[in-house]
């Protein structure tokens, strides 16, 4: 790109990943400005670097005290609405010339960084263009054109960028830009070609103009998406076989299970049973992500696929992200299982079975024995975390995969036992691959489930078990003492009607970072969490206060007069395994009926006399973690209460979302309110994947009927064209769009 923008702009360009004339024109404008249109001040951020047009008020160059800098420009400009401050700094006598440019009534163009001076929103300006010193032919031009501003960083301002991209696009011809877009599909959705939407999106002559580019672009972006999802799904099945496992008759291991339950399936349980059982009695192998809201009865559906598996012979195996809640698994399914959780067979099948447990507290020689029996392959469910990944663990006769909460691993590692497993043919020696069930309690929008698992089936189990007690939520202010009180003389209500109440807190200890939220009892792979929850913390101030920890707590709350004789327990990421089962077995038998903790509780965490979730600080968490720790009680007949405790401004966005949580009890209505507060942010794991894994133009919150269109218009092409050889652009444009990580990534095979 040297000889098209120069050297020193392909650098700073390089710096944002763009290296290629087609990677600049892909760097779309943010937004369109019309000469006359001043900027509304109100929408920019702290900590951004913008481009905005304003009228100035007044400016004035005057020499600092120190001498570092020299000089500085200190001005005001208007939209017509708002007022706001600039600072520019350099010698005086380049200041001064400013001052001069820069007189009151005079429109500009101002390139700098947002920042705070003195608690007010200030502009510190790096580069600036009087738009009144232009020549006739350029202003007329300007009174007729949309004006694209485009990310800005403090070295490239938008007017530079601008420049850059209109040279390359002056160098363009029909023949140099690839066309993804069938024509079939250009004709359906009435889209312009790839050339004229990067000369519409770049360099409109009218608004109608670079909406009609931005209108096919979104339709590109998400075609081109569906077609990589699709096309790997239509590999994958070609290139893999599973075992077909039986459906269960009436005189099985399931059917045992069933009879034996106190109660009937949901509607749901029955039909997402239905067909799990259908699709592991396939060659085929399942894909299948299971949503489910918290306590819907996603393991006794899971459990039920096992035991398909296992009663026919096979082994299964359920990870889990973190030790408590791979011991909480082992707990529910010997619960549920209840005489049917022994190893041996009975009348000559298998009608029993063992469910082991593997982490990485695992004895040395309780985990020789487990190997020795899982590589000898006795049918059985092994329940583990990240242990369960080691090169040590084979399982030979691996026909079922259950992952929980699917956000919290990589692909790399789930995969790595999925490649280890999987039965043997005798016949060929080829590996049959294991079927897959992906679950999650964290519900996901339908647009954000097509754009990130398209290559997955997707179940919903909609209702809730009967039985299952009503959660009311509150929301406290630290401001009001009185109320705060009250939370710990209901907590002891609660306990002497023989409930249970957590306690959490963002922080363990209280020199720990104010920036909490997160307990993780051992390391994590890098997240691939549908909504980015860092995203929420990053528009927060800094509390006045300092962030409520579990030491401080359980010290508070031990010398609580409400709580006087009341047992408080703790528990966190940081303690021994040994230690975390101590205090849950505690905090259920009632010895400490308070358990002070973190959101090492957040999943799978099943204490039927639980009645009652206190969130300390709980603007610190993000809405589905807050829906996850809310789904920890009301797993009882006792009715639940849940507290959200916090110091955030009534109208920020923190405010209102912890509104949302008060008011939106269904996970599901709960992640929509979710996706449209905080919009969709890295829906595809850009901190995994690099830059291209970003959304460009499209939005899931607004065009799901686009993504649903292109989803179907992909399926119909790669099924005529599996292999894409009749369209080479729409391939190249996949292995472009999709570097190997981030293509790994969306890989959920």
């Amino acid at each position: 790109m040297d000889r098209l923008i120069g050297k020193a702009t392909t650098a700073q360009l390089s710096k944002q990943g763009i290296t290629t004339p087609r990677g600049l024109l892909r760097l779309f404008p943010r937004r369109y400005d019309t000469w006359g249109d001043l900027t509304d001040l109100r929408t920019l951020k702290d900590g951004e670097q913008a481009t905005i047009q304003a009228q100035v008020v007044r400016a004035a160059a005057r020499r600092t005290r120190g001498g570092r800098p020299p000089a500085l420009l200190e001005a005001t400009v208007t939209d017509g609405v708002t007022t706001m401050g600039l600072v520019m700094f350099g010698n005086p006598g380049q200041m001064h010339h400013h001052a001069e440019q820069l007189a009151p009534g005079t429109t500009v163009l101002l390139s700098g960084k947002v920042g705070l001076h003195r608690g007010r929103r200030q502009l510190a300006v790096s580069r600036f263009q009087v738009l009144d010193e232009l020549d006739d032919a350029e202003r007329e031009a300007l009174l007729a054109r949309p004006m694209p501003i485009y990310p800005a960083t403090e070295a490239m301002p938008s007017w530079m960028v601008a420049r850059a991209v209109r040279a390359v696009l002056d160098k363009v011809g029909p023949g140099d830009v690839p066309e993804p877009l069938p024509e079939q599909v250009r004709i359906a959705e009435r889209l312009v070609d790839a050339l004229t939407s990067y000369r519409w999106v770049h360099a409109p002559e009218e608004a109608s103009q670079w909406r009609a580019a931005r209108r096919r672009l979104r339709h590109e972006e998400a075609f081109v998406l569906q077609a990589a999802l699709v096309q790997r799904r239509i590999q994958h099945a070609a290139e893999h076989t599973a075992v077909a496992w039986p459906v269960p008759g009436p005189d099985s291991l399931l059917a045992d299970l069933d009879a034996a339950l106190p109660y009937t399936l949901t509607a749901g349980q029955a039909r997402v049973g239905g067909h799990i059982a259908n699709a592991l009695n396939s060659t085929a192998p399942m894909q299948l992500l299971l949503q489910g809201d918290v306590g819907s009865g996603k393991t006794l559906v899971a459990l039920r696929a096992m035991l398909q598996v296992v009663g026919a012979g096979g082994q299964a195996a359920l990870l889990a992200p973190t030790e408590i809640l791979a011991a909480q698994h082992r707990a529910s399914l010997e619960a549920l299982l209840g005489p049917l959780a022994r190893a041996g067979m009975l009348d000559g099948a298998q009608r029993a079975t063992r469910v082991r447990l593997l982490t990485g507290s695992t004895a040395p020689a309780q985990r020789r024995e487990l190997l020795t029996d899982l590589a000898g392959g006795e049918p059985t469910i092994v329940v583990g975390t990240h242990a369960l990944l080691s090169q040590t663990v084979q399982i030979p006769f691996l026909g079922l995969i259950v992952v929980d909460e699917q956000h919290r691993f990589g692909v790399a590692q789930r995969d790595a036992l999925r490649e280890r497993g999987g039965v043997t043919d005798p016949a060929t020696g080829a590996q049959r691959t294991p079927h897959l069930l992906v679950m999650t309690a964290t519900p996901i929008p339908r647009t954000i489930a097509m754009t990130i698992f398209g290559d997955l089936d997707t179940a919903v189990l909609d209702e809730l078990p009967g039985g299952r007690s009503p959660i009311g939520t509150t929301l406290v202010p630290w401001g009001r003492e009185s109320w705060v009180e009250r939370i710990w003389k209901r907590a002891a209500e609660e306990v002497a009607a023989g409930g249970r109440v957590y306690v959490v807190c963002p922080r363990i200890d209280v020199d720990d970072s104010e920036h909490a939220g997160v307990d993780q009892e051992e390391p994590e792979p890098p997240s691939a969490a549908l909504l980015d929850e860092v995203g929420e913390l990053s528009e927060q101030t800094a509390p006045a206060r300092p962030l409520a920890a579990v030491t401080e707590w359980v010290q508070r709350l031990t010398d609580e007069p409400a709580l006087a004789g009341i047992g408080i327990g703790a528990v966190t990421g940081r303690m021994t395994a040994a230690e975390k089962d101590a205090a849950m077995e505690d905090f259920a038998s009632g010895r400490t009926p308070v358990l002070v903790c973190t959101t090492v509780v957040e999943v799978g965490v099943d204490v039927p006399e639980a009645s009652m979730m206190v969130i300390l600080d709980a603007d610190r968490f993000g809405l589905s973690q807050l829906h996850q720790l809310r789904g920890r009680v009301g797993r009882g007949e006792r009715e639940s209460v849940c507290v959200a405790v916090t110091g955030v401004e009534v109208g920020s966005p923190a405010y209102h979302r912890l509104k949302a949580f008060g008011d939106i009890g269904d996970g599901f209505r709960l992640a929509e309110a979710d996706l449209e507060l905080r919009r969709e942010g890295n829906v595809l794991g850009a901190a995994q994947s690099g830059r291209h894994s970003d959304l460009d133009v499209l939005r899931v919150t607004r065009d799901g009927a686009i993504i649903a269109r292109a989803r179907a218009q992909a399926e119909a092409i790669l099924a005529a064209d599996p292999t894409l050889a009749e369209h080479r652009d729409l391939a190249a444009a996949i292995a472009d769009r999709l570097d190997e990580e981030a293509g790994a990534y969306l890989e959920r095979s």
